[in-house]
């Protein structure tokens, strides 16, 4: 359904168009003067804009003056309302973009014919933005899969990497090891001797890295810090010990930059092909688990990832059976994190954070205990009481004065994949009465990627509630931006490891900036996660992010401190003590 902007500030020809329009089926959204359509606009990027030329405080060339300065906006096609036939006002318009005038009063014929060649010229013109996009996904497909700083290939390239390797294996070498390793304590050295020093040292670090490992092996930076080893198939895990050793080694000899000789050490961690895992996501978190074991021994070693000595202790077996009883003793709450429009400076709504909080009064980490309610299936129902809980708390603020705010909600991949799930959410969505358009449901990519067809109809079949749904953690998985294509997403979060400090880092901000021109073009609203700091949202606000969350605008907010912060003036007292 095409979704257009009535711009008017005569109710009685404002409320004919959208009757009419009604009538023929358009989503319509309105506004009552010039500033108020800017505002619509921005944060809805309709279809189509109607817009009347004579308007008091912001006239029509007002608006579209604001709206083509905009990337967000500036192709969205307008049309202009007149009572006037003066061809200098006609002239004045199509110069600033218009791209049709409608002379008051007008027919039907005449509104829905004007609608009707617009589109076809949008049709047009969505043509030429497809060839656009493919030249831009060439331009930057190097910078997404290419580490400007190291020149290694960046995590999105490790699936590729890892099916080469995979292909070759054979029944005298059937395994193939990846190494993840990261630098000990390296953000001394950043602290001490500035980013730009740490920059130089981490190229430095690859040069050394590349030259260290034997033929056929692939170097990736994963991120700041880290970096990850696919070696060819080896017939056991002694040719990735040798390997790793042999990078132990190369490491700890000094390095000399600006006259200066620096010494450091790294913590690695080794995942096998097939045994520990057969998808890259599964491969590179087990590799992290040992490598973090390393880092907790005091770094400079490295250690196999063993399923045995990963799998549960007896502190997660008591854990799992206090997860039984949370629900029961509510012990589990909801915090808000509020999220920021950067261009219309409003809260356009809250990220949904489960907690866990004991009768004694201490928190259990999330990162603890939702590894546990995933793999023992309590993820289930607690993801159906987080729903609901969301639910029944968004009608609580939307009373309270503030009803266009939405909620989001974080959706494991055991809820998906459920047949009965659509059918439970929409039977929250009924009994709590909750505006399934205000629901936005957040999804990881490493979701998708288990079966890509079967979550593309799940998705499918959730937009039809008219939910919206975002991808989460961006950038942290490894699909590219033109795999977005196939979901049906109305937004992507750009993960907070790309947001901090990348106006200082060229990588980052390299990767961020083609995150959000290409989500753009593919018509998704952008939303930065983990802003920290003034400079990462100017950074983000002089690139059009539409949207932001993290602890420099709120902290997580349980539900009562989450309505005081809703009020504008109680906001800096409460950042203050956040």
């Amino acid at each position: 359904m095409q979704k257009i902007l009535v711009i008017e500030d005569e109710t009685s020809v404002r409320e004919n168009i959208i009757e009419l329009l009604f009538a023929e089926e358009f989503e319509v959204i309105c506004a009552e003067n010039g500033r108020q359509g800017v505002r619509r606009a921005t944060a809805e990027v309709p279809d189509l804009i109607i817009c009347d030329v004579m308007m008091p405080e912001l006239d029509g060339f007002g608006v579209l003056t604001e709206l083509r300065q905009n990337p967000a906006t500036s192709r969205i096609p307008f049309i202009f309302l007149t009572a006037k036939a003066d061809r200098a006002d006609w002239r004045q318009g199509m110069e600033l973009g218009a791209d049709d005038y409608l002379t008051k009063p007008f027919t039907r014929e005449e509104l829905l014919g004007a609608i009707a060649a617009r589109y076809q010229k949008q049709l047009a013109l969505q043509q030429e933005r497809d060839r656009e996009l493919q030249q831009l996904e060439q331009k930057y497909r190097h910078r997404l899969q290419t580490d400007s700083l190291t020149t290694l290939p960046t995590r999105l390239m490790l699936p590729s990497l890892l099916e080469q390797a995979t292909a070759k294996i054979t029944a005298s070498e059937p395994i193939v090891p990846l190494i993840c390793l990261g630098l000990d304590r390296f953000s001394r050295i950043n602290d001490n001797l500035g980013n730009d020093f740490g920059d130089r040292l981490l190229v430095a670090v690859a040069q050394r890295l590349n030259a260290s490992v034997r033929m056929g092996c692939a170097t990736i930076r994963l991120d700041s810090d880290r970096f990850a080893i696919i070696t060819p198939p080896s017939p056991s895990r002694t040719q990735a010990a040798r390997t790793t050793e042999t990078i132990l080694t190369s490491l700890r000899l000094p390095f000399r930059l600006e006259d200066q000789e620096i010494f450091i050490t790294a913590s690695f961690g080794i995942a096998l092909y097939p045994q520990d895992g057969r998808h890259i996501e599964q491969l590179i978190q087990n590799a992290t688990k040992a490598l973090n074991v390393v880092k907790v021994q005091g770094g400079d070693d490295y250690q196999f990832y063993l399923a045995a000595r990963h799998g549960y202790s007896e502190n997660d077996l008591a854990l799992e059976n206090q997860l039984r009883y949370a629900l029961e003793r509510q012990q589990l709450q909801l915090y808000y994190q509020p999220q920021y429009h950067l261009q219309t400076g409003e809260i356009t709504g809250a990220e949904a954070l489960l907690r866990w909080r004991l009768d004694d009064g201490s928190f259990i980490p999330p990162a603890k205990f939702i590894p546990l309610a995933e793999t023992s299936g309590l993820i289930v129902p607690i993801g159906e009481w987080v729903l609901q809980t969301a639910c029944q708390e968004a009608k609580i603020w939307q009373k309270a004065g503030f009803p266009n705010l939405r909620v989001a909600v974080n959706i494991s991949a055991r809820q998906l994949e459920r047949p009965d799930w659509r059918s439970s959410l929409v039977k929250i969505l009924t009994n709590e009465d909750f505006p399934p358009q205000l629901l936005e449901l957040e999804l990881t990519e490493s979701i998708l990627l288990r079966d890509t067809e079967a979550a593309i109809k799940a998705l499918q079949a959730l937009k039809a509630l008219s939910v919206r749904i975002a991808i989460d953690d961006f950038g942290t998985g490894y699909s590219g931006l033109s795999y977005l294509q196939r979901f049906p997403f109305d937004k992507l979060k750009i993960d907070r490891s790309f947001i901090l400090n990348l106006h200082q880092d060229s990588t980052k901000s390299n990767l961020t900036q083609a995150i959000i021109e290409m989500a753009r073009y593919l018509h998704l609203k952008v939303v930065a996660e983990g802003v920290e700091s003034a400079e990462e949202m100017a950074w983000l606000q002089e690139r059009y992010c539409d949207e932001i969350q993290g602890y420099f605008f709120s902290h997580p907010l349980p539900l009562e401190q989450f309505l005081k912060f809703l009020d504008p003036r109680n906001r800096g007292s409460m950042n203050a003590l956040g």
